[in-house]
């Protein structure tokens, strides 16, 4: 099996499976490891069109989330909110659907899906920060405008890291879409 195949839809899970696996139970990433790339994942999936995917990458991550939480990752996070990560995810899947239309990957498409990717991602922050801070009950003396400064410095890391694991995706969708390219040109020479 070469490259080609490998990312093909039908490989499509093992790689995005593989991703959320190994990222997942640090959020936003320290020295030693990965940014979360489940909104990446997400989106891929939802760009490949897998509908039986997003119920396996819910309970995929939920179950992440139960082991990492097992062997001494912080369950604050974990509150009548996480039920959001539901639709949270879904913005980003019917982002990936949407951004699916186009395939050329040329500039303009990919300026436009830049600007797509970055409005799901914006709606996925503020559905699970919204939702953490009305049903946490972590903050109930809370004003919303205390709220938004304290959150303010988790959406910079919260966006870019899901734009940098979405490039990533597209280089590879873009090199993978060349092998046939580069691989007549070399017979050729």
């Amino acid at each position: 099996m070469n490259i080609k195949q490998w990312l093909q839809v039908e490989y499509l899970p093992i790689p995005l499976i593989t991703l959320m696996a190994l990222t997942r139970f640090h959020h936003f990433g320290d020295v030693l490891h990965l940014p979360d790339a489940s909104l990446a994942v997400f989106f891929f999936a939802g760009f490949y069109r897998k509908k039986a995917l997003f119920p396996f990458l819910l309970v995929l991550a939920g179950l992440i989330d139960t082991i990492a939480i097992s062997h001494g990752t912080s369950s604050w996070c974990v509150s009548p909110a996480y039920v959001f990560l539901i639709p949270t995810y879904g913005v980003m899947w019917f982002a990936g659907r949407y951004c699916s239309a186009f395939k050329s990957l040329k500039p303009a498409e990919l300026l436009m899906q830049f600007g797509v990717i970055t409005l799901a991602t914006s709606a996925a922050f503020v559905i699970s920060n919204g939702s953490f801070y009305v049903l946490s009950g972590r903050y109930p003396d809370l004003s919303w405008g205390q709220y938004f400064s304290r959150v303010a410095m988790y959406y910079p890391p919260y966006v870019s890291s899901a734009l940098v694991y979405m490039i990533l995706g597209y280089g590879i969708m873009k090199l993978v879409k060349s092998l046939p390219a580069l691989a007549a040109s070399h017979k050729e020479v």
